[in-house]
């Protein structure tokens, strides 16, 4: 079968192609999946590149998302011709990912695909939106049904489909970019107003600043969130899922305990296949956009090297959907 695969030539040196690898064979408990899509993310570029952190094993295939069809099961809760999911856990970090015609998992992690969405749907919210929708599903399981929210690292996989949803629900959405040249894009999407990066005041060292946001999604870390903490009004929530910008925070208590805010984490590799569900049934229903198709590039495997390129240079925009 075909795979995009990364291999290492050397220490910190590595080269990926297209090869024509076996087809694996599945264990106990074990499910077969004909591909049919994937999707790219951050953190598949970061394993293409060899980053430690997220990939050690060699030769890898990558892609950390997959749809397509059970192919052959040794599980109990699934048979040949389901329609599956999977996203999360050790796939395409150190267990080879979805960027490749069939893809051995165990059944534990695998999810049906809700009957209102198909593969092709599903796999273009990904990993992506599968992060924005525990996103916005924290807002509002916190109070936060309504109001003012800023979204950082608008026009990336996460931020770009969290605007969607957010205008959806009757939010105020307010969405941060460095790409002067995607204003009208993230309007389309549905912002109410965007901010350039450089007009994000990161560097003012108030402890408080006004408030202004019933809430917060970021993507991006660093000193975007800790300023972004200071203007939330009071019992408001902040999400985080990134660090593009940086993996440190440096911040003070004041908001936390003047203002009463919430900072969440969101993880979308390890939360339970219970919660999973949940959300992919929300994506399924309140939360399907319908102009899903304006975010979307569309590749196959001959096109992954070009966008992983594009991703780490911060030069993509919205979701890649990888038709396998």
């Amino acid at each position: 079968m075909k795979a995009f695969v990364v291999e290492k030539l050397e220490d910190k040196k590595f080269t990926s192609s297209i090869k024509e690898i076996d087809i694996p064979e599945i264990g106990e408990d074990e499910v077969l999946i004909k591909a049919s899509y994937s999707s790219l993310n951050y953190k598949d570029a970061l394993s293409s590149v060899g980053n430690p952190g997220v990939t050690k094993v060699f030769p890898h295939v990558t892609g950390i998302d997959v749809s397509g069809i059970i192919e052959k099961s040794n599980s109990k809760d699934f048979i040949r011709g389901n329609k599956v999911l999977v996203t999360g856990y050790d796939l395409g970090m150190n267990t080879n990912g979805g960027h490749q015609e069939y893809v051995k998992v165990p059944a534990k992690w695998v999810i049906k695909i809700p009957d209102n969405l198909t593969e092709e749907e599903i796999m273009t919210y990904g990993t992506a939106g599968l992060t924005a929708a525990l996103s916005i599903n924290e807002l509002e399981e916190n109070g936060i049904k309504s109001g003012k929210i800023l979204v950082t690292g608008a026009t990336g996989g996460v931020g770009s489909i969290a605007v969607s949803i957010l205008s959806k629900l009757n939010y105020e959405v307010v969405a941060i970019t460095g790409k002067k040249d995607k204003e009208e894009f993230l309007k389309t999407l549905g912002a109410n107003k965007v901010i350039l990066r450089d007009e994000f005041d990161i560097k003012n060292r108030k402890p408080l600043l006004s408030e202004e946001f019933d809430g917060v999604i970021d993507t991006v870390g660093g000193d975007f969130l800790a300023h972004s903490l200071k203007l939330i009004k009071h019992s408001g929530v902040a999400t985080c899922c990134g660090l593009t910008s940086s993996f440190e925070l440096n911040t003070n208590v004041f908001p936390f305990i003047l203002r009463g805010i919430r900072l969440i984490g969101i993880d979308s590799v390890e939360i339970a296949l219970e919660k999973k569900e949940k959300i992919w049934n929300k994506i399924a229903n309140e939360y399907k956009i319908t102009n899903i198709d304006k975010l979307v590039t569309k590749i196959d495997l001959s096109d992954i090297k070009q966008a992983y390129e594009n991703i780490l240079s911060s030069k993509s925009i919205g979701r890649y959907l990888v038709k396998i």
